[in-house]
């Protein structure tokens, strides 16, 4: 896929993209005889986690490890490459990123209650002072 076609399933921006294929985090998979950057299925699905971690606060570096586990535990799966005191590694750093995630998740939820009820407040407060629209009766 072009990039453009990244960009549109995944929602991101094309200078994002690029950007996380400068620091590493999803390199284009090859590159058209043009020069175009050209992305595989498993780049959309490492862009979707990336794109997944962000809101949650995650940096790049945390995001490069994760991605770097899970390329870890797929190869095993693909290959049993790993050691079972590596495996459990990767499990163990699995497990603590959704940890995180499930935390982080909880204070957005708060977060947005919050930002909720304070846009009702303004809602309830602009009713209270706007004018009442005239009837056709009161004219």
């Amino acid at each position: 896929m072009h990039i453009g076609q990244v960009a549109e399933l995944t929602g991101l921006s094309l200078r994002t993209i690029r950007h996380y294929e400068e620091v590493g985090l999803v390199p284009a998979s090859a590159r058209s005889q043009g020069g175009f950057r050209l992305y595989t299925a498993g780049d959309v699905e490492r862009l979707m986690v990336i794109r997944r971690m962000k809101p949650l606060g995650f940096t790049l570096e945390q995001m490069r490890e994760l991605l770097r586990v899970t390329d870890l535990l797929q190869d095993h799966a693909a290959a049993g490459r790993l050691s079972e005191a590596e495996l459990r590694g990767c499990r163990d750093r699995l497990e603590s990123f959704e940890r995180t995630a499930r935390e982080r998740c909880e204070v957005l939820r708060t977060q947005a209650r919050w930002a909720e009820e304070f846009a009702a407040d303004l809602r309830h407060r602009a009713m209270e002072i706007a004018p009442a629209p005239a009837s056709p009766g009161n004219r």
